[in-house]
């Protein structure tokens, strides 16, 4: 199966404005969006769209999109630093539809973090996993600056804050840019988490695992979605290394196994579509990442 093979279904979650959109005040969060010229498009490698089996996506409808979703607690305490989640769809997505179709806003929120959720357009509806600008050093460290004065312009942080932790989520084709994001190095990634979607770049993800031994690593595959070979790969090469890691079986994955293991490699015999949701394997992960706090 290719990354993310479904066509979605666009949710505007509201109007821009100044490059700042009025925020949605929603009975626990504020939902904003903003634009960046951060983001991974437009760019020159797709200025003349891109070519997917015989079908031209174009520039002007799938590369040209800044937007940047972001989803933050209403009782957000940030007053020095803020840790941030950021979430890379897959093929032919988009950041509102993947907020929406994966309830990634609604586990964000049942997890109880004092976090901000973030999810920052790539190639948008479209059948690709290349990263745009952000696979180019300092573009991301630019792009976490943007999310910041946005949260700022919603006074949901105060003025001095800088951030936090930071995590790495995503989706089927949202490895490579997540690889690149990491391989550039010029912020620091506590987390990165792949839900079926070690496709390809597992050198870059072991390196990231073996140059800090606080780095945590979750990798959730399937048997069908492309992402099985690669994962048994990369689990001989942690092996090699003598790195400690836990291989479970989804059903068996609990609270405890995931605060008491810096290295996850989960199967999961769900479908490829199904794997951050049903269950709700997003929430799970979050919930009890020793690196974020609850709310207070």
């Amino acid at each position: 199966m290719k990354p993310g093979l479904y066509k979605s279904i666009l949710i505007v979650f509201s109007l821009f404005w100044c490059g700042v959109s009025y925020a949605q005040d929603t009975t626990n969060a504020v939902i904003f969006h903003i634009h960046s010229s951060h983001t991974a498009f437009p760019d020159t490698g797709r200025e003349n769209g891109h070519m997917y089996d015989k079908v031209l996506y174009s520039a002007a409808e799938h590369y040209h999109d800044s937007t940047v979703l972001i989803i933050a607690p209403k009782k957000l305490g940030a007053k020095k630093t803020v840790d941030l989640i950021f979430w890379f769809h897959g093929w032919r997505n988009n950041v509102d539809n993947a907020a929406s179709f994966y309830e990634l806003t609604k586990q964000f929120m049942a997890s109880n973090l004092n976090a901000v959720l973030v999810l920052a357009e790539t190639a948008k509806d479209s059948p690709d996993s290349y990263g745009g600008k952000l696979e180019n050093p300092g573009v991301f460290k630019a792009l976490t600056t943007d999310v910041l004065n946005g949260l700022k312009a919603q006074h949901l942080i105060s003025k001095r804050c800088k951030p936090g932790h930071i995590l790495l989520a995503g989706h089927s084709g949202a490895y490579r840019v997540m690889a690149r994001i990491i391989k550039n190095g010029q912020m620091p990634i506590d987390e990165v988490i792949l839900f079926d979607a070690l496709y390809a770049e597992t050198p870059i993800f072991l390196d990231w695992i073996k140059a800090d031994q606080n780095h945590r690593f979750i990798d959730l595959y399937t048997d069908h979605g492309g992402t099985d070979e690669e994962t048994h790969n990369l689990v001989k090469l942690i092996a090699q290394e003598k790195i400690p890691y836990l291989e479970s079986e989804e059903g068996n994955v609990n609270f405890q196994a995931v605060k008491d293991n810096r290295i996850l490699i989960i199967h999961s015999l769900h479908e490829h579509n199904n794997v951050i949701n049903r269950p709700d394997n997003f929430e799970l992960f979050l919930e009890n990442n020793p690196f974020l706090k609850p709310l207070e």
